[in-house]
């Protein structure tokens, strides 16, 4: 009675899970007997009613001419079964890394579809959501990678829905199909306002930090390159001379900072707020201006650079977020 009762609650996982789908996982997922489910396509139902047909009438006249056409469907039915779910076994599939985008763009991701086996795999088909599906061929010891083009709807981390990875192949009787979970977000940045102009709060910084300055006028020398310094001040003679990628310092008496504040934004919706820093963020950092952010109860202090510029990008992003 215990194991018959082991055995009912299995096939009960087994039955929800099929509705319910996995838990979400980092990858790769190795699509093993578990994770692939297989059922007749509209055409197979057609022939399966069209077999029954055909066994009613072989009874019903004893024709042994229609027995052996039966039969010999079915058994290229069931050798059709087994390509199919064959041709879904042991794919391993990842996922790589999102790229952030602002709200209201297409976030890419990208897929990896790995065959380990020497056996080729046709007519492979990944869907997301209602969108056309993606169809590709692998060879033997194949791998490539697709792309999703996958609507931003709103700031914040943004979780990936269900992908479907099915296929029909070889005769379109049966439809296999697995369902794939990724346990990745893909950050997506808030919505970039319409109003470009900074706000004139520039502060002048004296003393020794000349040799930082970007807007003086007074030439100093040459340093190396460091990412997200201006592209106006390299120095393109000396590159052009293969003596390598350097800019030119400035001196002076001034040093331009400037503070973007949510106290300096008269609109009452947040969103629009938080667009419209995001928009300073996007024109300060182009300039190449030093800038820092200052939101309620978080403050980011005045820097530059593209690790500073994403840093204010993803507070503004996950700015009153719970989750």
């Amino acid at each position: 009675m215990f194991k018959s009762s082991n055995t009912f609650l299995f096939k009960y996982l087994r039955l929800n899970r099929l509705f319910r789908g996995y838990r979400t996982e980092i990858g790769p997922i190795i699509l093993n007997r578990q994770r692939i489910y297989i059922i007749p396509s509209n055409s197979g139902w057609v022939l399966v009613m069209l077999l029954f047909a055909m066994l009613l009438g072989a009874i019903n006249y004893n024709n042994s001419l229609t027995y052996a056409l039966i039969f010999l469907l079915v058994s290229v039915m069931l050798i059709s079964m087994l390509h199919t779910w064959r041709n879904l076994y042991n794919l391993q599939l990842s996922l790589g890394k999102c790229i952030p985008v602002h709200a209201g763009n297409l976030i890419e991701v990208p897929i990896s579809i790995n065959n380990p086996d020497e056996q080729a795999r046709f007519a492979l088909k990944l869907r997301w959501s209602e969108k056309k599906p993606l169809e590709i061929d692998l060879g033997p010891y194949e791998q490539q990678w697709v792309k999703f083009n996958i609507p931003a709807f709103q700031r914040g981390y943004q979780p990936l829905q269900k992908i479907v990875l099915y296929s029909r192949f070889p005769l379109g009787l049966f439809h296999a199909w697995s369902n794939l979970y990724f346990d990745q977000q893909c950050l997506v940045y808030p919505r970039l306002a319409d109003e470009r102009r900074l706000p004139q709060n520039i502060s002048q910084h004296g003393g020794d930090s000349g040799a930082k300055n970007q807007g003086a006028d007074d030439f100093v020398g040459l340093r190396k390159y460091q990412d997200g310094d201006s592209l106006r001040h390299i120095d393109w003679k000396a590159l052009a001379r293969q003596r390598g990628l350097f800019v030119r310092q400035f001196g002076g008496n001034q040093d331009d900072e400037l503070i973007l504040s949510w106290d300096q934004i008269n609109l009452p919706d947040v969103e629009q707020r938080i667009s419209q820093l995001t928009r300073w963020v996007i024109e300060a950092d182009q300039a190449g201006l030093r800038y820092g952010l200052q939101l309620p109860n978080v403050q980011l202090p005045i820097n530059h650079g593209n690790i500073h510029r994403n840093q204010c990008l993803t507070t503004l992003a996950i700015y009153g977020k719970t989750s």
